[in-house]
């Protein structure tokens, strides 16, 4: 089977929102995820010295299969992107380029490295070598190619959070677990039950791996396909959501009916601009805003439900 990469690269106002609005186009076609360039972002503490270095423009990139949908989907593409340009103020151009599946299925493993997310957590590639040092635990991941090794500013944040409000044997739950890192995070930081969702049955069978990959026992963690927590049994201490800052909002009316009193929320892929809409959602919502992080114009929030 062949594939079409596309590669939209671009230029404007606010380059971080037309990259989430470009990635939300490819996976309205359907998409099982996009790669995303930004220049602006600066290797944290840890990353691979001889790993690439940041990218020259802006660009999202996403893989449609060379079948008989092909043509219509690049044309419902061009289209969208058009109107964004007339609405947005936006400058692109689009690269089309055919690929084996073979090529597709190993030439993106060259871009990841071991990184340190937090001074104790290193995450790797299961195809990397790493020894790390006394004091920290790695995270092994065979992400598959649809979300990279999760080492995006906003895993970074909610990893850090994690080490810092987890309490030992805390049962935790990840809305939209991707490829389950936040879940081998919260174990390794000291949760006894975790809990993943997802919408996407790739991605749900990418976490199961990763964690017995992390040799996290099979009684210890339930993995559920559903929108957001209408799969999702029981109560929680902690819920975290690493996902778009309009589908936090949705989520937030339905997280209190999933913590035990007093539980914690924990929230990122937020955006700067979004990041008061969300505090107030949170508020509204009965919680009590603990704690906002910023990195790389990304947000993460934390909030303990009211008695």
């Amino acid at each position: 089977m062949q594939w079409i990469e596309i590669k939209v690269t671009f230029s404007g106002k606010d380059e971080r929102q037309a990259a989430e609005w470009i990635g939300e186009l490819f996976e309205d076609l359907g998409t099982t995820g996009v790669v995303v360039d930004d220049p602006s972002l600066e290797p944290a503490e840890g990353w691979g010295d001889d790993a690439i270095g940041p990218p020259e423009r802006s660009a999202v990139t996403g893989y449609f299969q060379d079948d008989e949908r092909l043509q219509s989907r690049c044309r419902r593409l061009e289209s969208a992107l058009a109107d964004l340009r007339r609405k947005q103020d936006l400058e692109y151009a689009i690269d089309y380029r055919k690929i084996d599946e073979q090529d597709w299925a190993e030439s993106w493993k060259a871009f990841f490295y071991p990184e340190m997310i937090t001074p104790n957590l290193v995450v790797k590639p299961t195809w990397r070598e790493y020894t790390p040092l006394p004091h920290q635990q790695v995270i092994e991941i065979d992400p598959g190619m649809a979300f990279g090794t999760s080492t995006h500013p906003t895993t970074a944040l909610c990893v850090g959070l994690l080490e810092k409000y987890i309490c030992k044997g805390d049962a935790v739950l990840d809305v939209g677990t991707g490829s389950g890192i936040l879940l081998i995070a919260a174990e390794k930081s000291g949760a006894s039950r975790m809990a993943g969702v997802d919408m996407d049955p790739t991605a749900v069978a990418i976490a199961r791996t990763n964690l017995h990959l992390n040799r996290i026992a099979a009684e210890r963690f339930t993995l559920a396909c559903g929108h957001l927590v209408d799969m999702v049994a029981g109560r929680f201490d902690l819920v975290v959501a690493n996902i778009l800052a309009d589908i936090i909002i949705e989520l937030l009316d339905q997280v209190p009916s999933r913590l035990k009193p007093e539980g914690l929320f924990i929230c990122s892929g937020i955006i700067q601009a979004y990041r008061d809409k969300v505090v107030r959602k949170m508020e509204a919502c009965g919680f009590q805003v603990l704690e906002v992080l910023e990195r790389s114009d990304w947000v993460a929030i934390v909030g303990r439900l009211k008695p």
